[in-house]
């Protein structure tokens, strides 16, 4: 079975027997996690788009384990520049990397890294969201995004065990948003994630688990760098 990690923000561990993937390596900086780049063994890194908390730690990680960074097209060229292996997919598309498939779909956000040496802004595409099957199980992430009408074609096309969802607002949906989107994804489990990095998205993420419960959907709230098996 599949085992579940979190850092904090929106990073993930997915492990299954000796195989391991990163969504969103934001660990330098994050305040939520004790954990280091260096602590990290893993054959493949998926970003929701190029946003520094997270892209994070991707390129460390990759140089370091020979990780294959997967992400929208104009984030993957990005990062490949930076000498590191890259597989660029887009919306939509879907496809079968051994131990674990991947499908990317819409998020409502932005997505830019910063070019740390005149600070302007570089363009790395659309962000997206990760529908990732692993182990018999299928994840949502849904990356940094606000709520859309489209989260119930993606409950209705797959199966959903677990939704990753952003309960911190300004950036993202709050805990009343999130909940609506958990009634049109309908996971067996909905986890809240995007909350309390900064003070802008400071949130209690048990409203949202409670909020949840109420409704008739599963929900949990890891706590920082706790896993579970899904």
């Amino acid at each position: 079975m599949p085992h579940l990690r979190y850092f904090g923000h929106d990073a993930f561990q997915l492990t299954e027997n000796e195989n391991s993937l990163i969504i969103d390596p934001f660990l330098t900086g994050n305040g939520h996690t004790a954990v280091k780049p260096s602590d990290i063994t893993v054959s493949h890194i998926l970003l929701t788009h190029g946003h520094a908390d997270h892209l994070g730690d991707s390129i460390a990680i990759a140089k370091r384990n020979k990780a294959t960074i997967v992400a929208p097209y104009e984030l993957a060229t990005y990062c490949e520049k930076s000498g590191v292996n890259v597989h660029p997919m887009h919306i939509g598309g879907r496809f079968d990397f051994g131990f674990f498939s991947l499908k990317l779909t819409i998020a409502h956000h932005g997505s830019a890294a910063v070019d740390e040496k005149t600070g302007n802004l570089i363009y790395t595409g659309n962000p997206c969201g990760l529908v990732i099957s692993i182990g018999g199980k299928n994840i949502y992430h849904a990356g940094d995004t606000g709520i859309f009408l489209d989260m119930e074609l993606i409950g209705r096309l797959t199966r959903l065990d677990i939704a990753l969802l952003p309960v911190g607002g300004n950036f993202t949906m709050d805990a009343c948003d999130a909940l609506e989107a958990a009634k049109m994804l309908k996971p067996q489990c909905a986890i809240p994630m995007h909350y309390g990095t900064f003070p802008v998205i400071e949130t209690d993420p048990h409203v949202f688990a409670s909020r949840c419960l109420q409704a008739g959907i599963q929900a949990k709230v890891l706590g920082f760098d706790q896993s579970v098996e899904l």
